[in-house]
């Protein structure tokens, strides 16, 4: 199980990575605080869900997180090269957006769950 909930997380890291190399020049934009904004508010509830649905508690989710965790740092450092289809301006929204989406797959395994009496 616990193979396999990395390896969901690292699936999702790689079809995200392909997916904002393709088209992340219309997500992120530089000057674009609304839109920023919105993504972040989006963002949340949608990792919070996915998360909550894969595992069952805090040390899953570090399982499924683990990869943008240990990836997405590099992904950041080297902004240009992984992303050349967005503005390097946009590479600390990109991360803070990535820290964002970690906290909330966090927070949605441990927030809203009843625990035995």
């Amino acid at each position: 199980m616990r193979r396999r909930l990395v390896l969901y997380g690292f699936v999702g890291w790689m079809a995200a990575t392909i997916a904002l190399r393709a088209g992340g020049q219309y997500l992120l934009r530089p000057g674009d605080w609304r839109g920023t904004l919105v993504l972040f508010a989006v963002s949340f509830p949608i990792m919070a869900f996915l998360v909550r649905r894969l595992c069952s508690g805090l040390g899953g989710a570090v399982l499924v997180l683990a990869p943008t965790l240990l990836l997405d740092p590099f992904s950041s450092a080297f902004f240009p090269v992984v992303f050349p289809n967005m503005a390097p301006e946009v590479a600390g929204v990109f991360g803070g957006w990535m820290l964002w989406c970690c906290a909330a797959g966090l927070l949605g395994t441990t927030f809203g769950r009843s625990t035995p009496a």
